[in-house]
């Protein structure tokens, strides 16, 4: 059964820490609707909080429903007196207009040139080291380039051809060297978010995971009903709650253990 608490703060972002430490869950073990967004006001005056809902718990999915078609009754062919009409030469028809799909955007710039430059600190050249002899390992050739693009989260990217064994069935192969070099990397102290990329799979995916998130949302408005998505890892469940927390008529929670954890979009009549 479905609970839910609502929960206040200075922004959307510190109410949902509030809920998430009162509730000892996970962002993917619940749902956000944003009820009131923070207004800052003018010299403090006329300020208010975000509140947020928070739904947590299991929902049943409701049985499809499919509409009984009517039967309308046939109506007879009325004779109609026969009337002469004179043939007037056919025109060819016109040929029809064949629409051709737009072509994928091209991105300006690369991910390299977007993230700056390389940088060069005690925990980057632990994350090179340990990432050129794993991939020496492999037997690959790829290259390795480390970015800070935050305080403690270090963006790694793997450069080179053909790097399709290094990135697996849905990135499993390089989730699992993202979290190897995770582990490697923060076993001195010092933790550090490292976010492992190759030939751009990381950003494919995750508008792939977006517009799955809204034909699936569309589906569930539809029809009234929960679906349950294919087993997903913590990060792709945060883009799925992330790209529908805002959508009418819809929620999301997390169900089941890791790595067999799935994310259900459920039907919410209350956010309609």
């Amino acid at each position: 059964m479905r609970e839910f608490i609502e929960v206040t703060g200075k922004n959307e972002e510190e109410a949902i820490a509030n809920a998430l430490a009162q509730l000892g869950m996970d962002r993917d073990d619940v749902s956000v609707e944003i009820l009131e967004r923070a207004k800052s006001g003018f010299l403090g005056i006329g300020s208010c909080p975000a509140k947020i809902r928070v739904s947590y718990g299991e929902e049943e999915e409701l049985p499809e429903v499919k509409p009984v078609p009517e039967k309308k009754p046939e109506k007879k062919a009325e004779k109609k007196p026969e009337k002469k009409v004179e043939k007037k030469a056919e025109k060819p028809a016109a040929p029809k207009k064949e629409q051709v799909s737009e072509p994928a955007p091209v991105p300006a710039a690369t991910a390299a040139e977007d993230l700056g430059e390389e940088v060069d600190d005690e925990k980057s050249n632990a994350i090179r080291t340990f990432l050129t002899g794993l991939l020496a390992q492999m037997g690959s050739s790829a290259s390795v380039q480390v970015y800070l693009v935050e305080k403690g989260r270090y963006k790694v990217l793997l450069v080179g051809e053909s790097l399709g064994a290094l990135i697996g069935r849905r990135g499993e192969t390089l989730d699992a060297i993202q979290q190897l070099t995770s582990y490697a990397v923060n076993r001195t102290g010092g933790r550090v978010r490292v976010q492992l990329d190759a030939e751009g799979y990381r950003e494919k995916r995750e508008q792939s995971l977006q517009h799955l998130a809204k034909k699936v949302a569309g589906k569930v408005v539809k029809y009234r009903r929960s679906v349950t998505l294919e087993p997903m890892n913590a990060y792709e469940r945060h883009v799925i709650h992330t790209a529908l927390q805002d959508v009418p008529g819809v929620t999301t929670y997390s169900t089941g253990v890791d790595p067999n954890r799935r994310v259900i979009v459920a039907y919410d009549r209350d956010k309609r």
